[in-house]
This record gives C-alpha cells, sequence and structure tokens, in this order.
C-alpha cells in the first residue's frame, strides 16, 4: 500500500482519492470485467439495481466494480447517476399476471392452478463451502475451447424437445392465482381500491408517513435488503401481542415487460423486459379485532431476483395495515429502511466535528466549574451555620 504526503484538508482529500483509484484500477490480480458481474454474481448485481432504483446491469456491475464489492455504495452510484439521467417518457403500469414466469411456487398448497416452477434457487443446495467449484469451470472451459464434439441427431432432438417444453412452461399465463381460489371462496379481505390511483412516483419528492400503500410498497421496493428483512423480523409480534404467522401463497420470479403508450397511435410499445420477484403473503386473521373467517394478504414486488426482501416487504405491507396509517411501524419503513440514508448518517460520523466536540467539552467544563462552586458555597454555609449554632 502506498501512502502520499499532503497538507491541508484539501490535499489530504485528493491524496486519499488517489489511494483509492490507483489501488482499483493497478492491483495485482486481473482486470474485473462487467460479464463477471452480471453473469457470475447475479444476485449482487440484482440487489445493487433494486437498491439503486435503476434497471441497468451492466452499470450495476460498473457501480459494484467502482465500489469494490460494497452493495450500500455501489447503489448510491447508481441512484446518483440516475438522477443526471433525463426523463424521457413515463411507463404504462403493467400487470403482473403479464409476468413470464422464471420460477414459481406456492408453499401454501399441494396442488395448486397451474405448474410449480423450482426454476434458479439456492433453497435446495447445501450450505457447503465448494472448494472445488474454480477448478472445474477452468477445466470445463478448456474442454470447451478444444475440439468440438457435435451433437448427435437423437441429442439434438431431445434438446429441441426440452426447449420447448421449457418455452411451453415459461410463456404459459396461470389459470387461477392462489388468491383467485381464495378469493372465490370468499375467504381475503378486500383491501385493493376501486378507483385503483396511480402509483406514487417517489424519486420525484421526500416520502413521508401518510403517503398511501403504493408509496409505502415503493419505498420497501427500494429499501436496503438487510434493513428491511430485520424490520420485519421485529415485528412478528402484532401490537396485540399476538404472534402473527404467514403462509406464502405465491413466490414468483419473472420478466415482466416494459410499455410505453405511443405518442400517435395510443398503443402499447414494448421497449424490453425486467425480472422481478414477486410475493403474495396470506396471514390468519385471529386478533379480537379482525375478521376471523378471512385471511389478509401483503404483496411485495422487487426489481431483480431477490426473494428475501420481497417475502419481507409482502409481510410488512400487512403490518403496516395492521398497525394503522400514520402508525410508529410506517413511519420505520418510510424513515429508516432507504440504506443510503441511513449509511450517509452514519458515515457523516467520519467526517470532522471538532467545533461540535469542543463545545460539548466547555459545557462540560463548565458543569464541572459550577458544581465546584456549589459545592464551595455549600460547605461555607454549613460551616456558617455550625457557627452560629454553636453560639
Amino acid at each position: 500500500m502506498g501512502y502520499v504526503a499532503a497538507r491541508g484538508g484539501t490535499e489530504a482529500i485528493a491524496a486519499a482519492e488517489e489511494l483509492v483509484r490507483r489501488h482499483r484500477l493497478h492491483a495485482a490480480a486481473p482486470w474485473l470485467e462487467l460479464e463477471q458481474l452480471t453473469e457470475r454474481l447475479r444476485y449482487l448485481t440484482d440487489r445493487v439495481m433494486g437498491e439503486g432504483g435503476l434497471w441497468a446491469p451492466e452499470l450495476a456491475a460498473r457501480a459494484i466494480r467502482q465500489a469494490e464489492g460494497d452493495v450500500i455504495e455501489a447503489a448510491h452510484l447508481l441512484r446518483a447517476h440516475r438522477s443526471t439521467l433525463p426523463r424521457l417518457c413515463r411507463l404504462r403500469a403493467v400487470d403482473a399476471d403479464g409476468l413470464d414466469p422464471l420460477r414459481r411456487i406456492v408453499p401454501a398448497f399441494r396442488e395448486v392452478p397451474g405448474p410449480q416452477l423450482l426454476g434458479r434457487t439456492l433453497d435446495y443446495t447445501g450450505r457447503l463451502l465448494d472448494l472445488a467449484d474454480e477448478d472445474r469451470a477452468r477445466d470445463d472451459a478448456a474442454g470447451a475451447a478444444g475440439a468440438r464434439v457435435e451433437p448427435t441427431e437423437f441429442e439434438t432432438t431431445l434438446a429441441g424437445e426440452a426447449t420447448d417444453r421449457a418455452a411451453e412452461e415459461r410463456s404459459a399465463r396461470f389459470p387461477q392465482r392462489l388468491l383467485d381460489v381464495l378469493r372465490d371462496h370468499d375467504l381475503v379481505v378486500e383491501r385493493r381500491r376501486p378507483d385503483d390511483p396511480e402509483p406514487v412516483d417517489i424519486s420525484s419528492f421526500a416520502v413521508r408517513p401518510g403517503i398511501g400503500r403504493s408509496g409505502v410498497l415503493s419505498v420497501m421496493a427500494r429499501a436496503e435488503t438487510g434493513a428491511l428483512v430485520n424490520l420485519w423480523y421485529r415485528n412478528i409480534l402484532g401490537p396485540d401481542n399476538h404472534l402473527h404467522e404467514v403462509t406464502l401463497g405465491e413466490v414468483r420470479h419473472g420478466e415482466l415487460p416494459v410499455l410505453v403508450t405511443h405518442p400517435h397511435t395510443g398503443g402499447d410499445v414494448r421497449l424490453g423486459v425486467v425480472r422481478a420477484t414477486e410475493v403474495e403473503a396470506i396471514e390468519d386473521l385471529n386478533g379480537a379485532e379482525e375478521d376471523r373467517t378471512r385471511f389478509d394478504v401483503g404483496y411485495g414486488l422487487v426489481a431483480g431476483h431477490n426473494e428475501r426482501k420481497a417475502i419481507a416487504m409482502a409481510n410488512l405491507d400487512i403490518a403496516v395495515h395492521r398497525h394503522g396509517a400514520d402508525g410508529a411501524l410506517e413511519q420505520s419503513v418510510l424513515m429508516t429502511t432507504d440504506g443510503l440514508d441511513a449509511s450517509g448518517f452514519l458515515e457523516h460520523l467520519k467526517l470532522p466535528h471538532y467545533v461540535t466536540f469542543r463545545s460539548m467539552i466547555e459545557r462540560k467544563q463548565a458543569m464541572r466549574t459550577d458544581r465546584a462552586r456549589q459545592q464551595r458555597t455549600g460547605r461555607h454555609n454549613r460551616g456558617a451555620n455550625e457557627n452560629g449554632a454553636q453560639r
């Protein structure tokens, strides 16, 4: 590690920036390509895009590389970059039923409407450190670079059939969600609004309690994953001192279309797709003031593949409603779960605070002087009283 001598605050800051840049750009290790992050560290890239509020895998990879793996710093870089981009148009709100599934599970039911797709998940992998994966990947790459072995006609046919089946499963629209089944049996408290208001754009103003359900959901969709999980875990016990357990109805990961309205024809124009994770959480209502004949359902939808965050979001959606509008929990969700806000307040503690701290020291010294003066005055008064009593 190199050290740069500098005098003065500005020179010291410039020297610190140069040290960061020098190590990042001129480290002894091979240069980290963007594809290595977007393809091999997909969960990390997805999390940074979700918390940064911008779907741009390559830019997220650049932010991760620049931040040297610091997730919150990378999200900060991405969100700061997003603030410099022009707003060319407003996207159309799309129905989540249009999600093209890569993964869909329904833990609540054994036999469900539509297929269950395990898809890509870490749920069933052993928590054992694989020390040989790098060697295997290197050997596979070397083998692929060697003589190419052409597949037989039989292997080609099987591969084609498997691809067709996968495409059919992914493109199939499920005939019914589990939530729709529960609605058909009148088992769900209805919290949908008939007027269907437009979602709140939290990037255009500072959020405050009372923002409404779409605003709370938007904040949670952009929240720091660990903060959201921790807040949900702390609020499993409801305000009525009942343990509010939930059952997951739908867990989906797939691709959602990005649509805009054509300015001349008024028709839909598909710009592309983004991956998203969607969760519906079902809670058994058993409180004294609740409708015990029905369930409540919370909703979570986050960018990328981040089931942990989407599950916490769906559960907190229920909890915020249960605690009441403008309650303490809604305030905690809105004001304490943004990773940039929280880390910014924490990081500022490392900046110079000597003026503030000097005033604190002076107050302590003044209080100590005043206390000593009062003690001397007290001893003098007690001595005078004792002398008077003796006379």
